[in-house]
């Protein structure tokens, strides 16, 4: 009865928003049944749509973790963008100090490293890095609510601008290769790959850039389930967010589990760099977000806060994003803005339901 309750709401925003986009498409002279079949024929009408969702649902798991164990803290972490653009630059940072001769974009070789670590070495330092970085960035705005009470959403808005105008000056000033009209550093060393799953799954098209990275994705949903409802520590975290005041009465630090929550958050945004700069791009590439930090809210509102429905909405709004790069194509007056039309429409619904949810 509890699963149902919490799945019913969130099912029934999604109903009303694709019945909302359907009227839409009516309206604009498309029949809305091809267009809806679209998005699930190019997502799961072939071993290559599967596995280009799951690619693009990647990230989306991890933001939307981030976001849900922030909201079982009581707090809203607008902040993902930020944490995770200054992981995948750190990430990329370590990956070229420490990476060794490389092949840069015009075919010629330069070692921008300091010193060559082997492969056993150098990704567990990367993807080290990447979990540091994104939780200490995390934690900058938990400090500021816990110390001084200041909103946290303000606070993680206004570090998503610090975060990408540092990262954008560092690499056009010290990490661009001259010439490289493209804002992205150097590549990094080729001991710091992270494997395709084409490479250990051999029915994994080749073409498809999903990596192991989703196979950690999936690790921290079983983790972060773990940790919020079967420690002390993600008793404390959820008792917190729920009632401050009588957390604080029990013996509970609210102001420790705050900058416990943002630092976790914040780490687990951290880890979209892994399957970004180590499994797909090899580089830190200015822009290479799309827009992940803030669509985690959304996956999170849709998947109840809980890592089971982060997961089904990360794949859900993978699913979407997919359809929409099919959607110009195979239709005469659709656009792929009826993406983000129906993601807006969802996050709404979504938002409107939450009061009878409870």
């Amino acid at each position: 009865m509890k699963l149902f309750r919490e799945a019913f709401f969130p099912m029934v925003a999604v109903i009303a928003a694709f019945a909302i986009g359907g009227i839409i498409i009516a309206i604009i002279g498309d029949n809305p049944f091809a267009a809806f079949w679209i998005f699930l024929e190019s997502s799961f009408g072939s071993l290559k749509g599967i596995t280009e969702t799951l690619f693009y649902a990647t990230p989306l798991i991890f933001t939307g973790l981030a976001v849900a164990v922030a909201f079982r803290c009581g707090l809203l972490n607008i902040g993902a963008e930020g944490q995770l653009y200054v992981a995948a630059f750190a990430t990329a940072w370590v990956g070229i100090k420490f990476g060794g001769t490389v092949v840069n974009v015009f075919g010629e070789q330069q070692d921008w490293s300091w010193v060559s670590l082997p492969a056993l070495l150098l990704i567990p330092l990367c993807i080290a890095t990447a979990i540091i970085v994104g939780g200490l960035w995390g934690a900058i705005p938990g400090f500021l609510k816990a110390r001084f009470g200041s909103h946290e959403v303000i606070n993680t808005i206004m570090l998503n601008f610090v975060a990408i105008g540092l990262v954008s000056y560092f690499t056009q000033y010290f990490y661009k290769i001259p010439g490289d009209p493209i804002l992205q550093t150097a590549p990094i060393g080729e001991a710091a790959h992270i494997p395709q799953l084409n490479q250990l799954l051999p029915f994994v098209p080749e073409t498809v850039a999903l990596n192991i990275s989703f196979l950690v994705a999936i690790v921290m949903c079983v983790l972060v389930y773990i940790f919020l409802w079967k420690t002390k520590w993600g008793y404390e975290l959820r008792a917190v967010g729920e009632n401050p005041d009588a957390a604080e009465y029990g013996g509970i630090s609210a102001k420790k589990q705050i900058v416990i929550a943002m630092t976790i958050s914040g780490a687990l945004a951290g880890m979209v760099a892994i399957g970004e700069v180590l499994g797909y791009r090899h580089n830190y590439y200015h822009g290479f977000s799309g827009s992940w930090g803030f669509f985690g809210i959304a996956v999170a509102l849709l998947g109840r806060n809980h890592p089971l429905g982060v997961f089904i909405a990360a794949v859900f709004f993978a699913m979407i994003i997919r359809g929409g790069l099919f959607i110009d194509i195979d239709t005469k007056y659709i656009t792929k803005d009826l993406v983000e039309v129906l993601q807006a429409v969802i996050i709404l619904f979504v938002a409107s339901l939450q009061r009878f949810s409870k």
